[in-house]
């Protein structure tokens, strides 16, 4: 059976321009360190420099991968619910619907291309952001399109998604940190407790 190994991360710490901090830095190389057992084929990764920065890092790192850019992978609202709960409505907030109607095709492009069976048995790394990442849970859970509102993910946080030739896919892992020291967990969240 083809297994198509997913490990979706979010891009390390950046500044407000997007580019990588030097916690950032420190992050995507504790990241490749934790990846670099793995037989990856090919880091795959959003347009926007602070997630290239970061698969540059990790792709030093893990030998005969390559580091590629796939436009799927970047930084969009995937979906705009009718009816945003009122915690999210500040974030739809001026949202037309020729924007919206941008996110939901990048959102199903995304899918298209890596959420599904591969025709051989593969190991992908995918440098994005945290809608992406969302996006891909909440379709692996076959939960609804609004869901993916409250899946957050930390920087450098490890996600795995396995997608076989039939049945569903298996979520692994989700928003790990275990590679990360304390002082480096959390960040690209809001202020709070945090376990």
């Amino acid at each position: 059976m083809a297994v198509r190994h997913l490990y979706v991360v979010r891009h390390g710490a950046a500044d407000a321009f997007g580019e990588l901090t030097d916690e950032g830095r420190q992050q995507s190389g504790l990241l490749a360190e934790r990846l670099a057992g793995l037989p990856v084929d090919a880091v795959w990764h959003s347009p926007l420099p602070r997630a290239a920065a970061t698969a540059e890092i990790v792709g030093k790192r893990i030998p005969g991968a390559t580091v590629q850019e796939a436009a799927e992978l970047v930084d969009n609202v995937p979906h705009v619910p009718a009816d945003p709960p009122p915690a999210w409505r500040g974030l739809f907030d001026g949202y037309d619907p020729t924007e919206a109607a941008e996110g939901a095709r990048i959102a199903t492009a995304l899918l298209g291309r890596f959420a599904r069976p591969a025709e051989t048995e593969t190991h992908e790394v995918l440098v994005t952001h945290a809608y992406p990442v969302a996006w891909l849970v909440r379709d692996a859970l076959a939960a609804p399109p609004e869901r993916w509102l409250g899946l957050s993910c930390g920087n450098t946080a490890l996600t795995a998604i396995d997608y076989y030739d039939s049945g569903a896919p298996t979520v692994l892992l989700y928003n790990d940190m275990g590679h990360l020291p304390d002082d480096l967990r959390w960040t690209g969240f809001g202020p709070g407790v945090r376990p």
